[in-house]
């Protein structure tokens, strides 16, 4: 009977052992998103078609942003950024916001290394910088800034394919 749990794994050493043996490559988010300013103390759900509950945001402050990806494939799942991270990441509005507040962003393009997990990495679970347990299975995106080590987190397979283009691939 095959073993089924999930464990804690260390993400970063996960990481840096896959660049050294030349699984990690270089992509950017290119699509664009709609994103609306957060409410103070908004908790953001994200959801991903098929999986169910990915995360779940600590309350918002003031200046934060709910951005929404456009992505079918993954229900257009929604996910908080922090004010500063969303200056950094994204430009707009490129149109007036909707009456709901969205309105429509693009991304800046920053390249961000990348590892997509394999069969042989298993499921596991880590901690994403914001402090939520992230749970990563194969065929999923482990995203990194090379600027910063601790901006490391998931992106599900789905999003990954349908939000990011590959730069560089791995090799």
């Amino acid at each position: 009977m095959a073993d089924d749990r999930i464990t804690q794994r260390d993400v970063h050493a996960l990481f840096d052992l896959a660049e050294a043996a030349g699984r990690v490559g270089i992509a950017r988010k290119s699509k664009p998103v709609d994103a609306r300013p957060a409410k103070s103390g908004e908790v953001v759900v994200t959801i991903i078609a098929g999986e169910g509950e990915e995360t779940r945001s600590k309350p918002a402050e003031t200046g934060d942003w709910v951005v929404r990806n456009r992505c079918p494939a993954t229900g257009n799942e929604e996910y908080l950024v922090k004010a500063a991270k969303f200056a950094e990441r994204y430009d707009g509005p490129f149109e007036n916001a909707e009456e709901s507040g969205w309105s429509i962003f693009r991304p800046r393009g920053k390249e961000m290394r990348y590892l997509v997990l394999g069969a042989e990495d298993g499921a596991f679970t880590f901690i994403a910088p914001w402090g939520e347990t992230m749970i990563a299975r194969p065929g999923d995106a482990i995203v990194r800034d090379p600027n910063d080590r601790a901006d490391t987190y998931r992106v599900a397979a789905a999003s990954f394919d349908c939000t990011f283009e590959v730069v560089v691939k791995p090799g």
